[in-house]
């Protein structure tokens, strides 16, 4: 996307807002679902209930709740990308003469900020009112989640990704939480090898911060954004993604059948290609492909994860 392209653009029209809610970084709120459904689905062992009654008494697979778990990760997805394109315009962290990353559309003036608040106000209303009907499911515990998920996605930007804590929260809201959250939600409990698939989610995921993170690093120190990588260095942030992705596989729990708990490991094909890459530009806007393709990755992981749990 170049500043031609941005001139084209109307602002606040349908194809900005489509662009401020960055549609291809919506994979990375369908795969830890992905993943707990698909452990669910295995663990339930029974036909998957196409009209389920809501109540306890349920059993079997719920296409209701993991359609809504869905709805409502994508929607918190949107939320946080919205919150981050507007407070990282405030704070003057996206300046188009220096962003290395694809542009942001309040810099580029695709949304107004005035509208940009109004876009707040109703992704995070509209996620709100999807994962209320969950507690049907859950219980009522599950607005607790739902308020934590509100909370830091907005303390993520405002916050923790200036402290170096932004990789703590990926591990906790783009792992445990919607994998253990979703799993529980059919089955009503949570289990220790679902526990180990929400942290290797959560890594695997974490992976694309810690690009994101290097290709900026020396952007971020300038402004005072004091992520991992700024706080321990590019060499650090290079082994950093290796060892995640490494961790990732190795969390991954035994199944049913032998030969399908050693799938997740042809994820380490591409991801170790993928920091080779990493390594190899090591700056600049060329690293934006690096993040594409480990976003591609990521997605190949969950994907390998949800075949293991149902072969």
């Amino acid at each position: 996307m170049n500043s031609g392209i941005s001139e084209r653009i109307q602002p606040n029209s349908l194809r900005a807002w489509w662009l401020a809610a960055r549609p291809t970084t919506l994979t990375g709120a369908m795969a830890p679902v992905m993943v707990a459904l698909s452990a669910a689905w295995s663990d339930l062992g029974t036909p998957p209930q196409a009209f389920p009654s809501v109540g306890p008494e349920q059993s079997g697979f719920l296409w209701t709740p993991a359609l809504l778990c869905l709805f409502f990760a994508l929607l918190m997805q949107v939320d946080a990308n919205f919150v981050n394109d507007y407070f990282d315009f405030r704070k003057g962290h996206d300046d188009r003469a220096t962003r290395l990353g694809p542009p942001r559309a309040c810099s580029e003036g695709w949304i107004t900020p005035q509208a940009m608040r109004r876009g707040i106000s109703l992704t995070t209303t509209l996620a709100c009112i999807t994962g209320l009907p969950l507690v049907l499911w859950g219980g009522w515990w599950l607005v607790a989640i739902g308020v934590a998920c509100v909370i830091f996605c907005f303390l993520y930007t405002t916050l923790f990704a200036s402290h170096g804590l932004g990789d703590a929260l990926v591990l906790v809201f783009f792992g445990i939480v919607p994998v253990c959250a979703t799993y529980f939600i059919q089955t009503g409990t949570v289990t220790p090898a679902v526990l180990l698939h929400s942290i290797g989610m959560g890594l695997a995921t974490d992976s694309l911060l810690v690009v994101n993170n290097y290709r900026d690093r020396e952007q971020d120190r300038i402004v005072g954004k004091r992520t991992i990588v700024v706080l321990l260095g590019g060499t650090f942030a290079e082994w950093l993604y290796l060892g995640i992705g490494i961790a990732a596989v190795l969390l991954t729990p035994p199944v049913r059948t032998r030969w399908t708990t050693f799938l997740p490991l042809l994820y380490l094909i591409p991801h170790v290609r993928t920091w080779l890459k990493m390594k190899r530009l090591h700056s600049g806007r060329q690293l934006n492909q690096v993040l594409g393709q480990t976003a591609a990755n990521m997605f190949i992981y969950a994907l390998l994860q949800s075949l293991a749990c149902l072969l």
